[in-house]
Order: structure tokens, then C-alpha cells, then sequence
């Protein structure tokens, strides 16, 4: 029997503001507040808040036949926070159908499973956390930034307890071979990979509501005997994208959400059901090693990571921001760890782009790859500022780290020490009350007996007139 994996993404870009070259070591301040408040709004609106009710309503026709699964990066989830709660108000709603999965992924979106390994897992770790906070799962399956994976990724993320993790279909990969099993990763067979279908997914997030597409209009019922018609054994069919396709990509206008709404009853019809990633993991074994010794991702036709790293410019930018990835780490400073963060963002680095690409990219306030470049680097050039000044630029990170390991082990003494203080105080005031009781009772046992004696009583002489009146009466 076929499953359908549902997957989306949330993440959403943190703009930053025009910062200037003269603005370097006076404002430590990198962000367009408007900007961002007015994005995720209006995403939210337009996208995030119908496709969830859709999602929701989809869930509570359909029992617990329909399931979907999310990864929300942590920037993203910060964002949420403050700018549309509501949003993971839905989420935490629809968690509680008990047929949604959250996944892991980088806590900034970033791009450090390709340089630093530290710094990666301590990513996945915070954002782990973050999900464990709002929606109470540990996230078993790792989606890393814009599908990001090589042979290399995946044994680190085996090492890191996941039990799977989702990447792309891509051709140049795959060769011969289907997206529609399950593989494993060649350097840690353990570690199950799940590889989306490149086209039936963005036949939804892409092509949906372009006119001139020889497979428009789409609809559900065709979209379900396609892959109804696939072999039988291949049984595992991944339709992976971001949540803003629904209503930003592909307008609500254009029924996108009718078309999703409708593919539950259509896939029932055919014997085809939902699961999630967890539960393919769980179900389905290997068919083979898949061999990824070069970095492949979901973006552009190459299916690669040049529309980051693709020219000199962005080159220097990523090599000059993680230059201090140890440092940051070891500073562990809470400002800086927060623009730490939203400067990794990939989207940083594709601003930066000068690929040509099918996909438009949307550069916000930047007039072109050279004007984003220009304005990231003044940014990262007041950042590593802060960072070296922070400690003495003299000690290298190794002394640094070490330094600062033993004040921490210091600090942990004293505190433990603090501890055994109060409580030795505790037991000393406790033995006092003991010694007070035990004396007080030792004293009242000294003191001699009362004897009690009997007195005679005296008659009570009756004075006065009563007296005289008295003495009448015995006359």
C-alpha cells in the first residue's frame, strides 16, 4: 500500500535594516523592526492561518487517516511570538490531534552543517528544545536548512541520535534510481533517508496556478492516480515544501487549498494513505545506501548549495562569519548569541546571489547582489568587533575556552559550597533547638516537690450589723 508524506516548512526571514559604514561601532542595533512585524503579518494572514484551519479541518474529517508533519526553524518560532502568536496557537491545536509530527532542524536556518559541527549540533539541540517546550515532542527525524545533505551531514546527524532525515530527490543523485523508497545514508546505515519528489511537489508549491503549464489546471483526483499509476513497490511518495506556498506562492485564489482539501478522500479511494516521517522510518527498511559525497539541497536546478556560496562575495561573507563560530560559542554571551542567529540565516547569503535562477529572488532593500554584500559586511564587521571585544583578542580560543571552563568550575564550587553551608547551618541551628529542649527539660526535673498542707479554716467573723443580727438569732 502507497503512503503519502506530507511535509511543510516554516521559517521566516529576519530583514535587516541599511546599515552604514559610519554606523560600525556606534549602533549595535541590525534590525528593520517594521519591516519584520510587517512581513510576518501579513504572511500569517495571507498563508500561515488558512492553510493551518485547512490542515486542522482536514485532520478532524478524516480521523486519524490524514496526517502532516512541520519543522519550524527558531528564529522563526521567535518571530511567531511576537509578531503572530496565533499562529502557534494553531499549531499547538493541531498537536493535539495527535497526527502531526514536528521535526528537527537548525535553530537559525543557517548553513553550519557545512563548516562547524559544534556549532551545528548545538543548533538542532536549542531548537529541539524549543519545539519540546511549545508542542511537548522530541523530534526524531532532522530536516536540515533548505533540505540540505551530504554523506558527511548524515553520519554527524546519525551521531547525534535521529533516526532519520529528509533530503532531495535529486537526479544527479539518484540516477536510475526512484525517490519513492526508503535509502540510507552510506556512512551510517542506521540513519534512514527520506527523498522528495522533486516533481509532484512543485507541481503544488510552484506550477499550481501558472496558466501556461502544460499540466494546468491540477486537480486532485488526477494528482492522486498519478500516483496511484506508480509501480507497486514503490510505496513511498514524499511531497515536501514551505507552508507559504499555500497562499503566497500559489494565491488562495487559485484554490490551492480546495485542491489540498481534496486529497484525502481521493488517496482513500485508491488504498493511499498518510504518514508521517517518524512512522515511515518505523515501517519501511532500506533498499540501499544512497552515495552523497558532494552537498546537495531543494534550491535551483543544480541542486546544490552555489546559490549561497557561488560567487567570491558570499564565499567571503560565510568564511569571515564563521571565523568566530568558536568564539561565540565560547563566549556564550546572550545579545550576541541572538545576532548570531539571525545573521546565519541563509537568506543572507542568497541576497548575495548573482546565479540567474527560475525562481525569483526577492532581495527586500537590496538593489542588487553587491548592495546586499555591501551592507552584510558592514553589519558582520561591527559584530566580530563585539565579539573580540568581549574577551581580550590576545588569548587564542583554546585558552580562551580553557579560562573560561575554569571560572565556570569555579563558579559551580562556590555555588556548591554555598550549598553545603546552608546546609551545615541548617543542622547546627537543628542540634542548638535539640540542646535547649533537652536542657530545659533536665532543669525542670531538679526543682524539689511542693508539699501541699492542710490549713484549718478559721471561722470568718461577720462584722457590722450583720454580726449583731447574728447574735439575735441564736437568743
Amino acid at each position: 500500500m502507497k503512503t503519502i508524506c506530507l511535509y511543510f516548512e516554516i521559517h521566516h526571514i529576519i530583514h535587516l535594516r541599511r546599515y552604514r559604514f559610519f554606523d560600525i561601532g556606534t549602533d549595535h542595533y541590525y534590525y528593520d523592526d517594521y519591516e519584520n512585524e510587517n512581513s510576518i503579518t501579513d504572511i500569517a494572514e495571507r498563508s500561515y492561518m488558512p492553510a493551518l484551519n485547512t490542515l486542522l479541518e482536514m485532520i478532524k474529517d478524516n480521523g486519524n487517516y490524514f496526517k502532516v508533519a512541520f519543522s519550524l526553524s527558531g528564529v522563526g518560532m521567535e518571530q511567531l511570538e511576537v509578531h503572530a502568536p496565533q499562529v502557534i496557537e494553531k499549531l499547538q491545536e493541531l498537536n493535539e490531534t495527535g497526527c502531526v509530527e514536528f521535526l528537527a532542524e537548525p535553530y537559525s536556518h543557517g548553513l553550519s552543517s557545512l563548516v562547524n559541527e559544534e556549532c551545528f549540533a548545538a543548533e538542532v539541540k536549542r531548537q529541539c528544545a524549543k519545539i519540546k517546550e511549545y508542542f511537548g515532542q522530541s523530534p526524531k527525524v532532522l530536516r536540515n536548512s533548505s533540505l540540505i545533505y551530504s554523506d558527511d551531514i548524515g553520519l554527524q546527524v546519525a551521531q547525534m541520535g535521529f533516526k532519520g532525515m529528509l533530503t532531495e530527490g535529486a537526479k544527479h543523485v539518484l540516477g536510475w534510481k526512484s525517490p519513492h523508497y526508503v535509502y540510507s545514508c552510506a556512512l551510517a546505515p542506521n540513519l534512514k533517508l527520506l527523498l522528495r519528489d522533486i516533481r509532484l511537489s512543485d507541481d503544488i508549491s510552484l506550477r499550481f496556478n501558472n496558466s501556461s503549464w502544460s499540466g494546468y489546471p491540477l486537480f486532485a483526483d488526477n494528482y492522486i492516480d498519478e500516483i496511484a499509476s506508480f509501480p507497486e513497490q514503490e510505496k513511498v511518495i514524499n511531497i515536501f515544501m514551505e507552508l507559504s506556498a499555500l497562499g503566497i506562492a500559489q494565491p488562495l485564489s487559485s484554490n490551492i487549498l480546495e485542491f489540498i482539501k481534496a486529497l484525502p478522500a481521493c488517496a482513500k479511494k485508491k488504498d493511499i494513505t498518510f504518514s508521517t516521517p517518524t512512522e515511515i522510518c518505523d515501517k519501511f527498511k532500506p533498499v540501499d545506501r544512497l552515495n552523497v559525497p558532494d552537498t546537495l539541497s531543494w534550491v535551483d536546478e543544480e541542486r546544490d548549495v552555489s546559490t549561497w556560496l557561488g560567487n567570491p562575495m558570499q564565499r567571503e561573507a560565510f568564511n569571515k562569519l564563521y571565523s568566530v563560530a568558536d568564539r561565540v560559542r565560547i563566549a556564550n554571551d546572550a545579545r550576541i548569541n541572538q545576532d548570531w542567529d539571525y545573521l546565519q540565516a541563509s537568506n543572507n547569503f542568497r541576497f548575495m546571489t548573482t546565479k540567474p535562477s527560475h525562481v525569483g529572488v526577492d532581495r527586500g532593500i537590496y538593489s542588487s547582489p553587491f548592495d546586499a554584500f555591501t551592507n552584510y559586511m558592514n553589519i558582520l564587521g561591527d559584530f566580530i568587533t563585539r565579539v573580540n571585544n568581549l574577551y581580550p583578542t590576545e588569548i587564542d580560543n583554546d585558552e580562551l575556552e580553557s579560562l573560561l571552563t575554569t571560572i565556570k568550575n569555579q563558579g559551580d564550587e562556590l555555588a556548591m559550597k554555598d550549598k553545603e553551608i546552608v546546609r551545615l547551618l541548617a543542622k547546627i541551628e537543628k542540634i542548638e533547638n535539640a540542646n535547649k529542649k533537652e536542657s530545659k527539660a533536665k532543669t525542670t526535673a531538679k526543682k524539689p516537690a511542693v508539699k501541699k498542707t492542710s490549713v484549718a479554716k478559721k471561722p470568718v467573723q461577720k462584722s457590722g450589723k450583720k454580726a449583731e443580727e447574728a447574735k439575735e438569732d441564736k437568743k
